[in-house]
């Protein structure tokens, strides 16, 4: 279990130490209205804003750690993103993508697989944005930035944890159950986000990413709508926006890179111990099954 010491280090993250609740969300209903969609890029204090969230009484914000305390929300990300992504290569005509007249009903998915939540953060849920937009009206959508070179030499970090080949070649597939779901999930937003999961080529569109990722969202969602949020603006506009009183606590601000070092390292680590029993099984088995069988084709 996740000490207090594990959240001061890791922040959300922590949830890794936590037994998985694996719970299957699909066929749930929404029990909380989705009220706030926080659409900046990762990297640009994601989870800041989803402790900021809490604190202003939303119910359980969502970000990419949140999958760590329930992995099987990871199979239904993977299910919007696999269907985000035919649509992609049909180019297939459709009224609006958040509508179920687009050959899949993003509304009712999201309403499953985040129906206790007010507020999202962070990927998956950003490179599905404009089926969010269009799957909740009347939520708000709060936009954050941050210094461009800075969001380019953060990610760069990022791409090279998410894409380890020790993890893309031998941890998922001897690991399925834990790092095998996150590190799916992982490429697939990776995919949808830069259209491609070869790293030097994601880095190379990190710029043309960033603009066009802000540039859409400017001109697709209306202004009263959207608040344009920097880093380091504090509680003043984003509580004025959401007509929230301000809480008597400071703006909450993680160092995202500590704390994805801590979790990245967390995540390996289990991901290595994962491994090793699970062949260890399999080495056991092969023995077993060899000392029955190898007699018998002796003697035959």
């Amino acid at each position: 279990m996740a000490t207090e010491a594990d959240y001061k280090l890791m922040g959300a993250w922590a949830v890794i130490l936590d037994p998985d609740l694996n719970i299957d969300r699909r066929g749930a209903k929404r029990t909380v209205p989705m009220r706030v969609l926080c659409l900046g890029l990762p990297r640009t204090g994601t989870q800041s804003m989803q402790e900021a969230m809490a604190l202003l009484g939303y119910t359980s914000p969502y970000h990419f750690s949140s999958m760590f305390a329930n992995l099987r929300d990871a199979e239904m990300w993977q299910t919007v993103m696999r269907h985000k992504q035919q649509q992609r290569r049909s180019n297939a005509p459709k009224k609006d993508e958040g509508d179920s007249d687009s050959g899949f009903d993003y509304r009712a998915h999201f309403d499953q697989l985040l129906g206790h939540c007010q507020a999202i953060s962070d990927v998956p849920g950003v490179v599905l944005w404009r089926e969010l937009v269009a799957a909740y009206p009347d939520a708000k959508i709060v936009l954050v930035e941050r210094d461009l070179d800075k969001w380019v030499r953060s990610m760069e970090v990022l791409l090279d944890a998410s894409l380890n080949p020790i993890g893309q070649y031998l941890f998922r597939y001897l690991d399925p159950m834990f790092f095998g779901r996150i590190f799916k999930t992982s490429a697939m937003w990776t995919q949808l986000l830069f259209g491609t999961t070869n790293k030097a080529r994601c880095k190379a569109r990190l710029r043309e990413v960033y603009a066009r990722h802000y540039a859409d969202i400017r001109a697709e969602v209306s202004s009263e709508r959207l608040l344009d949020y920097k880093l380091g603006s504090g509680w003043g506009p984003l509580c004025e926006f959401l007509g929230k009183s301000t809480p008597d606590v400071e703006f909450p601000h993680r160092n995202e890179a500590k704390t994805l070092e801590a979790a990245a390292g967390r995540t390996t680590k289990m991901g290595l111990m994962n491994c090793l029993w699970n062949l260890s099984i399999g080495i056991g088995m092969f023995a077993v099954f060899a000392g029955v069988l190898y007699p018998r084709f002796k003697a035959a």
